[in-house]
């Protein structure tokens, strides 16, 4: 499914792309990222509406081994998993107006705790976010086919 590397950026940051022909290669990719997970990790997801963000959230749940059905938080902000072998914060901020919403709801707990962060939307409030993020964005081109997706992923490579 990878298929290139490109060379922008700075050292060590280089995007890495993939591209997803379905929805089982995005949750696919979400299941790796989810495999090589570590504590403290924030992932600021991005995409359009319909992209394939809640498909990737879902792979990685099961990467890190969390069983339980997976949906957006949309309506909730944050929804808690903690059956895997570290807590999953999954956040969809779609729906905040402001950044003094994510101290109602006890943000930093989660940012700076065991867990690992899966933010959708993080570049709504991007003056909350830590220096040290993995961005990840999903984009669709139509032209190429209903579930084609670039996957662009910045901030960290897969581990080996």
């Amino acid at each position: 499914m990878k298929i290139s590397r490109e060379s922008r950026g700075s050292a060590g940051t280089s995007p890495l792309q993939w591209i997803s022909h379905s929805a089982a290669d995005t949750f696919a990719l979400g299941e790796q990222f989810g495999r090589q997970a570590r504590a403290g990790e924030i992932y600021c997801l991005d995409g359009d509406l319909g992209v394939g963000k809640t498909v990737f959230t879902q792979g990685f749940a099961q990467g890190l081994g969390i069983e339980e059905p997976v949906n957006s938080p949309t309506f909730t902000i944050l929804q808690q998993y903690e059956s895997g072998r570290l807590p999953l914060y999954h956040f969809d901020l779609y729906r905040i107006s402001d950044a003094s919403e994510m101290d109602e709801i006890g943000y930093e707990d989660c940012f700076y705790g065991e867990g690992v962060c899966l933010v959708e939307w993080a570049q709504l409030v991007p003056e909350i976010m830590p220096e040290e993020v993995v961005h990840i964005r999903i984009e669709k081109d139509l032209s190429q086919g209903f579930d084609y997706r670039v996957i662009t992923v910045e901030g960290t490579a897969l581990r080996e």
